[in-house]
């Protein structure tokens, strides 16, 4: 049996995965992990996974982690795309969790695009 404080710790870390995929107004930085089938196959769900922890971690509130259907670019599969407001959208390809984390860091703690990961350089 759990303790009350157990539970609570487990009902705060479940508030705030979900809280990180809602809608946080139109200055948000969005990033759309592409999970249809292909993009499962290919590792997506991992991806999604650290990259949702690391913004977690690092409590950037004005960044939204949700998952979409095929973007269309299968062989480049995992994608992600980071969307931030008034700027040109960003595709990062073959994508890894440790990649994703780094992502994190550069490009949206930082906001230098990490080059080599994105579609014009593979």
């Amino acid at each position: 049996m759990k303790s009350l404080a157990e539970l609570q710790a487990i009902r705060d870390k479940a508030r705030a995965q979900v809280e990180l995929r809602e809608e946080k107004g139109n200055n948000a930085i969005r990033v759309l992990v592409g999970m249809a089938t292909c993009g499962i196959a290919a590792g997506a769900r991992p991806v999604l996974n650290a990259l949702v922890e690391e913004v977690n971690k690092r409590q950037l509130s004005n960044v939204i982690v949700t998952q979409t259907g095929c973007i269309g670019i299968c062989q480049y599969e995992p994608v992600v795309e980071v969307v931030v407001p008034g700027q040109e959208k960003v595709t990062y390809v073959k994508m890894t969790a440790e990649k994703a984390v780094r992502v994190v860091n550069d490009h949206l703690v930082n906001g230098n695009v990490v080059t080599e990961y994105t579609i014009g350089a593979n």
